[in-house]
């Protein structure tokens, strides 16, 4: 199914110049020899610590179903060639190719800071999601348990929690999840992309197997904690015809609900997609890009708040239809009620200071 990618276990296959940046140096990996080319092909992960202030971000696009997001990391070892996330580290001073994969900045100490935002006297509850930006469960997280603690948080103060995740890891928490979903106050969904291993060994690379994800599911489920799938993204050509069938097998699993979204190229996302395109699927490249463009007026991409998520014209709205049709036939488009912010109450802030009332 797909070639040789240079980079093994990296998702990235090209390095953008990053948009801010006046100089880009670039690796000339076709000058090696042979016998040097597997050590040089690989890409160590480092870890960087961030020195963020604040952990919850705020969002007010129209299109987005959550205002607040926790990102215990910036970069996601992951390595998923489309994530849209890709060209927020170019505002850190590296590329949206291998650096966003391979340079990922922790954020140690952000059960203090969402335990010290959440003890605002302003502070009005509402549901959080983990992550909004960069997935929470991503493999280092097995080590540093910065999520886990962040959960501890939530969970202690009443705060209610959403999660999207391709690691089979959340699983490790439902020690914390499950009490928290007997309040109704969280909930989880599995991205799942494909359930085709082999493609999704190259395009999300260093994720959890398909199965596995589809495992997680239905260990959350038996736990009482609800679970959905999210087909994220939806790429034309690619996986589309396997709506049907993911849906069928979460359904199966123990899935309550689904979402989609489809395929967004923005900024430098489109040079790291298309480059692994040609390398990885060189016989489809051209057919998947006619087929994006077909849902983006004729663009690769679109920007614009509400098309953005589900593209236009009649490939979009097959897709869709097709989504509609079989989320209804396993009954996963029944809408679920909101989780509860009644038991919320502000936590003691990490100072250890008590409130007066």
């Amino acid at each position: 199914m797909s070639h040789e990618l240079e980079r093994h276990g990296r998702g990235a296959q090209a390095d953008p110049p990053n948009r801010f940046e006046a100089f880009h140096a670039e690796a000339d990996l076709e000058q090696l020899r042979e016998e040097d080319s597997s050590d040089e092909r690989k890409v160590k992960t480092q870890f960087l610590v961030d020195q963020s202030r604040s952990i919850v971000s705020e969002n007010d696009s129209p299109d987005i179903p959550f205002r607040y997001s926790v990102n215990p990391y910036r970069g996601c070892e992951h390595g998923c060639v489309y994530c849209y996330a890709r060209p927020t580290h170019e505002y850190l001073g590296f590329n949206a190719g291998l650096d966003f994969e391979s340079r990922i900045m922790v954020k140690d100490r952000a059960p203090e800071l969402l335990r010290d935002w959440l003890a605002r006297d302003a502070y009005v509850p509402e549901w959080i999601a983990f992550s909004g930006v960069t997935d929470c469960y991503q493999p280092i997280e097995r080590r540093l348990q910065l999520t886990r603690r962040c959960l501890q948080v939530a969970a202690e103060c009443g705060q209610p929690i959403g999660i999207v995740t391709k690691n089979a890891l959340v699983a490790r928490d439902l020690d914390v999840l499950q009490p928290m979903a007997e309040r109704r106050t969280a909930k989880v969904l599995l991205s799942v992309t494909t359930l085709d291993a082999e493609l999704a060994r190259t395009l999300e690379p260093r994720t959890s197997s398909p199965d596995a994800r589809l495992r997680t599911i239905r260990e959350l489920s038996a736990a009482g904690v609800e679970t959905g799938v999210m087909i994220g993204p939806v790429i034309p050509g690619l996986n589309d015809s396997e709506i049907p069938a993911i849906l069928a097998a979460a359904k199966e699993a123990g899935a309550v609900v689904a979402q989609y979204i489809l395929l967004r190229l923005p900024l430098t996302v489109l040079p790291v997609f298309t480059d692994w395109l040609a390398k990885a699927l060189p016989s489809k490249k051209d057919k998947i890009e006619s087929l994006i463009r077909q849902c983006r007026d004729g663009k690769l991409n679109d920007s614009q708040f509400g098309s953005r998520r589900r593209g236009e014209g009649p490939i979009a709205e097959q897709i869709a239809q097709t989504f509609r049709v079989f989320s209804k036939k396993y009954r996963l488009d029944e809408t679920r009620p909101p989780l509860e912010t009644r038991y919320f109450k502000h936590p003691t802030p990490s100072s250890g200071q008590m409130r007066l009332f």
